[in-house]
């Protein structure tokens, strides 16, 4: 019940701050989306569909940081890096400092997504997915994660579900409030900084809880 109280006040306010930081944000998104236009031809903001809570799919927004959108994808080493000749020279700069995932306030304002929940992935990765895995879907997805503060792109697919699901089983408004304010200096950090792979032992206690 305490899960089911919390949850309300959590996805309620995500809309109330979604609604202000989109009023707040918006001069600093225009810009953006004359930059990027600027930069190269193309739509300033894209949609690109992943999976979300029960694998429904969401199309999430984002500012274009790529000269194209359909380029090859790694799911077993998905970092783009910013010397891909596909980067675009505004890409790189909105790519850095995740601007480029501004537009998913739009997300949380119309409760596809939260401020804080496992992220959304594209539906590509389904298949590499035991069944353990597919917990990490219980939860509305978010802007950012326990995973993205602890390696993002850089962890194995199964290090990432393992946190996933870890915040799933843990959800809390001191949880959200750790991820929320680590974030901002993995942001400033990088990543890779912040890389710490589930250990397999940990990860394997998860895959016989749900298996």
């Amino acid at each position: 019940m305490k899960l089911k109280i919390y949850l309300f006040i959590k996805y309620s306010l995500d809309k109330i701050i979604a609604l202000a930081a989109l009023v707040l944000l918006s001069p600093l998104m225009i810009a953006i989306s004359i930059a990027v236009a600027a930069d190269s031809k193309g739509a300033a903001i894209f949609r690109q569909p992943r999976e979300g809570q029960n694998r429904q799919i969401i199309r999430i927004f984002k500012f274009r940081t790529m000269k194209a959108k359909n380029v090859a994808f790694d799911k077993f080493n998905p970092v783009i890096e910013d010397d891909n000749e596909n980067v675009t020279r505004v890409g790189k700069i909105l790519r850095k400092y995740k601007l480029d995932e501004l537009p998913q306030l739009i997300n949380v304002l119309i409760g596809d997504m939260s401020f804080v929940g496992p992220r959304p992935l594209l539906p590509i990765y389904s298949a590499t997915y035991e069944k353990w895995e597919y917990m990490k879907f219980a939860s509305r997805p978010g802007m950012t994660g326990l995973a993205q503060v602890n390696g993002n792109g850089y962890l194995s697919i199964q290090g990432r579900s393992y946190y996933d699901i870890y915040y799933n089983e843990h959800i809390s408004f001191i949880t959200d409030c750790k991820i929320f304010f680590k974030t901002l200096f993995t942001v400033l950090s990088g990543e890779k900084k912040y890389l710490k792979e589930p250990p397999a032992e940990l990860i394997a206690e998860m895959k016989a809880k749900y298996e």
